[in-house]
């Protein structure tokens, strides 16, 4: 697969790239964060250590997320509770803390991508449809029995999350790291401003469905 590696230490990076090479990888290292977020595009998978020089691995994960579902596993001596739980409720696919034994982490690269690709999410510019509702994530217009009903940018924001997993349970906290960066309790009652617009303006009563003490799903049953 193609391995984007994200990490600062060059020594670290460069044994980790030979040997993900000699596994039949083709991997690309870079030390910033800025460097990943230009780049991980051309990755099958990310490599993301956290301690970056520029930007904090989190912050980069947190703006990945917010453009593509592609497999990120955080590779990190930062091992505390709080940066572990905050790194998978931002859309990391998993969290290994350094030092990682190889077997480990090649077992869990596969884990992930085979993961990946049986959600088979949507790509940034498909078109979803449910019903007589078709959610065009590229154009970031949704249509209504053909007509445009003018979604606001955050409405469909929080819509294109739920859109990208049809069908699936999205937790508040995911749907709030998403589209606003963090769960803080202080944008949850503008995520319920946004979902009862939401309702409103889809006219179609059951398609979006709020799963009580946990988050929202798009479409039925």
């Amino acid at each position: 697969m193609r391995v984007l590696l994200v990490e600062d230490d060059t020594g670290v990076a460069g044994a980790l790239a030979e040997t993900l090479h000699a596994r039949g990888h083709a991997v690309t290292s870079v030390g910033r964060g800025a460097d990943a977020l230009h780049r991980h595009r051309d990755a099958d998978l990310l490599l993301l250590d956290l301690g970056l020089p520029d930007l904090d691995g989190l912050d980069v994960l947190r703006k990945i997320r917010q453009v593509s579902p592609v497999p990120v596993i955080v590779l990190t001596a930062r091992g505390d509770e709080r940066s572990v739980v905050r790194g998978l409720r931002l859309g990391a696919d998993d969290y290994l803390t350094k030092p990682v034994r190889l077997a480990e982490l090649l077992a869990r690269m596969d884990a992930v991508v085979r993961r990946a690709g049986a959600r088979g999410a949507p790509a940034a510019d498909a078109v979803v449809r449910l019903e007589d509702v078709e959610i065009d994530l590229g154009a970031r217009r949704v249509l209504v029995a053909g007509h445009d009903i003018g979604l606001t940018t955050k409405e469909f924001a929080v819509l294109a999350v739920l859109a990208a997993r049809p069908g699936t349970a999205v937790s508040r906290q995911q749907l709030m790291d998403q589209v606003w960066g963090d769960a803080y309790l202080a944008v949850s009652r503008s995520l319920d401003v946004h979902m009862t617009q939401l309702r409103a303006k889809l006219d179609r009563p059951g398609l979006l469905t709020t799963i009580r003490g946990f988050g929202y799903r798009l479409g039925r049953d």
